[in-house]
């Protein structure tokens, strides 16, 4: 798709009577920005009805596709090529603007559905969703740079509160719509209904953006070559990724040589694409870089497998599963709210120590009502603690991020955000997938449609969770280290 050309631009703005200049008193729904914000949170809106719709119903499909044992490997795949698509977004966003990546990234998404919804095998449905994520990367990046771009350093903490609130509706309608159409109508109509969705972001969103965020940062005369490294890095870390998550599920001998050539390929990939530093926990942006990744991969890693442990284990219905992680919709919306709060950046890293050790004890209770005293409304109160936490992290790296970053480095930073936590989700679902492969877990697929507990496996899913429980206690040090001395 070609880049729109900034001069255009300009003359849009010129004739447009609707394109207000912004005053200090406006805020994310001001006039000057009332359309730009309703649009790209319109965005985040059809990512997080995809999101809780397709994890209400992923437990039905891989059942019905004879793929339990491939579970993780359906949300591993998207996260693969998502990282992927996050490096050529930050590329293609810095050098020609963040139009053409968004309006491609949200084609993508559909199209991965689509692909999903009519799999009639497992590695088809995996396959989907690497179109999806593919789609997703350069969508999330695109966003940031928007934000970047488009609104004041002090606008920035809001409109993330806005995107995290977005996600609410969908945490409470999601769930139940999607368990509703997948008990009447099939699984496969979450996916397949997803994508009309798209319609309203690309009517709301685009237009906007061209006024105001489009074009490279340096002008017409702007560099709009793409960085051949970095790209080569991107796919050496998506292949990587893909590799070591495929030598995850095997589990077998001959399944080391792929693992080999995964890390081989991964290690570099992430020394050239992530700031300096960031194994290491350097102070400033390296740190910041990393707590995404672990907070992020950890609490992903175990809330992907709640649904799963609820259906088989404790004989839920997917409706009820999925509702068991609707409230976190409503409290990550309020950490994000809490931490954009003026008078509490003062306190943003004792707030983001507390974030962790929140997401840390949801996810070491969760596995708890695996023994049958425990009520399964447990997890539901557990996990709105653990997403109000998620708030406070999210939305604080998001904003120190972009206060960190030069506006002709605010793609290539946001890219390296998105792949700390891409590739994260990808090697702790690999280590959790391999792990619950490994003790059995495979086996509780016809848990769900017999007795509740048949083909229990309750050391499956422990393996799972407790040790997400200690990735996010060392995100909780971590966060002490986000601020430069």
């Amino acid at each position: 798709m070609a880049a729109p050309n900034p001069r255009d631009a300009d003359v849009a703005d010129a004739a447009d009577p609707l394109d207000i200049p912004p005053t200090p008193a406006d805020g994310v729904l001001g006039r000057s920005y009332r359309a730009l914000s309703i649009g790209i949170v319109s965005v985040v809106l059809l990512i997080a009805f995809e999101a809780t719709a397709v994890g209400t119903a992923m437990p039905v499909a891989a059942r019905e596709l004879e793929g339990v044992s491939l579970y993780a490997f359906a949300f591993s795949g998207y996260f693969t090529t998502s990282l992927f698509g996050m490096v050529l977004a930050g590329q293609w966003s810095d050098r020609r603007g963040p139009l053409a990546p968004l309006a491609c990234g949200i084609s993508g998404f559909a199209a991965g559905l689509l692909l999903s919804g009519t799999a009639g095998a497992m590695w088809l449905f995996i396959l989907g969703r690497a179109v999806q994520g593919l789609g997703g990367g350069l969508v999330i990046v695109a966003l940031y740079v928007i934000v970047g771009r488009a609104y004041p350093e002090r606008l920035r903490p809001a409109i993330m509160a806005a995107f995290a609130a977005s996600w609410v509706v969908p945490s409470v309608v999601g769930p139940l719509a999607a368990g509703a159409v997948t008990e009447h109508l099939g699984w496969r109509w979450v996916f397949l209904g997803i994508p009309v969705l798209v319609l309203l972001p690309l009517a709301l969103a685009l237009p906007q953006i061209r006024r105001r965020a489009s074009g490279p940062v340096g002008g017409p005369g702007g560099d709009a070559s793409f960085d051949g490294r970095r790209i080569r890095l991107a796919l050496g870390i998506s292949l990587g990724a893909g590799l070591l998550q495929y030598a995850a599920q095997d589990l077998r001998w001959l399944s080391l040589l792929p693992g080999v050539a995964g890390a081989v390929l991964l290690v570099p990939a992430v020394l050239g694409l992530l700031p300096r530093g960031t194994c290491r926990a350097a102070r400033g942006l390296p740190s910041v870089v990393l707590l995404r990744g672990v907070a992020a991969g950890s609490f992903i890693a175990a809330e992907s497998f709640v649904p799963l442990m609820l259906v088989t284990q404790r004989g839920l219905s997917p409706t009820l599963a999925g509702f068991s992680l609707a409230a976190g919709g409503a409290t990550w919306a309020l950490g994000s709210w809490v931490q954009s709060r003026p008078r509490l950046e003062p306190y943003r890293e004792r707030l983001m120590t507390l974030g962790m050790l929140l997401t840390a004890a949801a996810i070491a209770t969760a596995p708890s009502v695996l023994a049958d005293a425990v009520p399964v409304w447990t997890v539901a109160v557990a996990w709105g603690f653990g997403c109000f936490g998620m708030g406070l992290v999210i939305s604080s790296t998001s904003v120190l991020l972009l206060q960190l970053s030069a506006p002709e480095e605010a793609g290539t930073n946001s890219a390296a955000l998105q792949i700390s936590d891409g590739l994260a989700n990808v090697i702790l679902l690999a280590i959790g997938g391999a792990a619950f492969a490994a003790l059995g877990g495979g086996t509780v697929a016809h848990a769900a449609t017999e007795t509740a507990g048949a083909g229990s496996r309750p050391a499956a899913f422990a393996a799972v969770f407790l040790p997400m429980a200690l990735v996010a206690l060392v995100g909780a040090w971590v966060t002490t280290r986000v601020r430069e001395r």
